[in-house]
């Protein structure tokens, strides 16, 4: 087992996934309005964090991750991993004195920013290259080292003078990166691969602090994920697996990660194993310009949101991280007909095959001579009168029900409902025939609005109960 620079090939397949992974490295690093004071940012880096051993001791993080997947090496196939996390840098302020010394400051205001403490994340990368045939049996090990390190950086206001400083302070970090693979049993030659990527840091809180995940970050992996590419060979789908492999695919363990083919599509010699879960040969939508650290939001939203920051607020933003100020570079120079290319984008088109039923209508849309719905068949429901029937008894508008929304699991605030009583405002149909009930959750103090408004929550008349007492 070496650690090397990778062979020119194998860099220009990861070159691609890497673009992927990117994404994964920095999602939620910083969030709209991208100012450090924002109460989002203020708890950092939920994906992928692996703690050390003794904080994990005492809170619901994990130290390791473990991935398994299969593949079907060829003859002197050999396996590329780069592991690859962020190391937290723990930034201070600091203002210049007269007699040329300096002091911490909690902000530092210049003409086009204020800079504030803030944890900046430095890309960190494991690289190691092993041939598969040594994998077998009790597998290898491969521990990591990244040092503390510890430099400051001059701040200079408009005319040159130095009015600051910024320390950047690192912890020690230590992992361990172990492989193992197994060979199945089955006509075909297919191993079992495992990785597991472990911190091994040695770092303890200091006795009589109370417990603080802030304080374990800077010795923690943040956002660790994997790469994992075959010189000669293919890795089967986690996702799509063959049918002869369902069941191996199915016996496979992946705590706090989930690897999927990546790189080019139609190729399946490359792997990332991320902590949020990705389709096979995940991709960057071509309309992206740049990254914007917040993939739950909409990307034309976001941009717009960002360019409508107030001077102030983009000064406070600027200041925080370099990341963060070139989002708000690209908000304000985005022009309007870039930010046209993000208002939607059809990804592709079912076929239809066949002659159509119907008529062109005068736009040359053609038109079924049968439509879908029938308006008309609204005639004959009213949401305030219709009853429909749970556990034998109707239920209608004013009616009382207890939640159970768990027959589905659709939605993670049903676990919130779960028990809750309800007053039913209405019963709908759709044009598929399904009835709904529109309730409002007794209790809650928005409900009159709610009603006033219309906005309600809908659950299907098996996802609730009639209580014994329905007053």
């Amino acid at each position: 087992m070496t650690a090397p620079a990778f062979a020119p090939e194998t860099e220009e397949r990861l070159a691609l996934a890497r673009q992927v992974a990117d994404a994964v490295l920095f999602e939620g690093y910083v969030l709209y309005p991208y100012r450090a004071s924002a109460a989002k940012n203020r708890l950092r880096w939920q994906f992928g964090v692996l703690v050390p051993p003794a904080w994990g001791a005492e809170c619901e993080e994990h130290d390791f991750q473990h991935t398994e997947c299969l593949m079907e090496p060829r003859a002197e196939a050999s396996l590329a991993i780069e592991v690859r996390f962020l190391h937290a840098r723990r930034r201070t302020v600091q203002r210049a004195l007269p007699d040329g010394g300096f002091e911490t400051v909690p902000e530092l205001h210049l003409d086009d920013r204020v800079l504030v403490p803030w944890d900046e994340g430095a890309e960190e990368r494991v690289e190691l290259v092993a041939p598969v045939g040594q994998l077998t049996g009790e597998g290898i090990e491969f521990p990591f080292r990244k040092p503390a390190v510890e430099d400051t950086e001059p701040v200079l206001d408009a005319t040159g003078r130095t009015v600051g400083r910024l320390v950047r302070r690192s912890a020690e970090v230590t992992g361990v990166v172990r492989l193992s693979a197994s060979e199945l049993d089955g006509p075909y030659r297919v191993l079992r691969l495992t990785a597991v990527v472990e911190n091994t840091t040695p770092w303890t809180l200091p006795e009589g602090h109370a417990a603080d995940r802030d304080a374990a970050l800077p010795h923690s992996l943040v956002a660790t994920h994997l790469l994992m590419a075959l010189s000669n060979g293919s890795f089967l789908s986690m996702t799509d697996p063959p049918e002869w492999a369902r069941g191996a695919v199915a016996a496979c363990r992946n705590l706090h990660t989930w690897p999927v083919l990546a790189g080019e599509p139609g190729r399946a010699d490359l792997v990332l194993s991320s902590p949020i879960i990705l389709e096979d040969h995940p991709a960057i939508a071509p309309e992206s310009l740049g990254a914007l650290y917040d993939a739950t939001e909409i990307d034309e939203i976001l941009a717009l949101r960002t360019a409508a920051l107030t001077d102030a607020e983009k000064r406070e933003a600027r200041g925080t991280d370099a990341r963060a100020a070139a989002v708000i570079d690209l908000a304000d120079s985005m022009p309007a007909e870039v930010l046209e290319r993000l208002h939607g984008a059809v990804r592709g088109l079912r076929e239809i095959t066949g002659e159509p039923d119907g008529f062109p209508d005068e736009f040359g849309v053609t038109r079924p001579d049968t439509p879908w719905w029938d308006p008309a068949s609204d005639a004959g429901f009213d949401p305030e009168q219709d009853r429909v029937m749970v556990d034998g008894r109707p239920v209608g508008r004013g009616s009382r029900v207890e939640l159970r929304p768990g027959l589905r699991h659709t939605d993670a605030q049903d676990l919130f409902l779960q028990g809750r009583t309800a007053t039913v405002e209405a019963v709908l149909h759709d044009v598929d025939g399904a009835v709904h009930l529109a309730v409002t959750v007794d209790g809650d103090p928005g409900a009159d609005i709610r009603r006033e408004q219309g906005r309600y929550l809908y659950f299907q008349p098996d996802e609730v109960v009639v209580p014994e007492d329905p007053r």
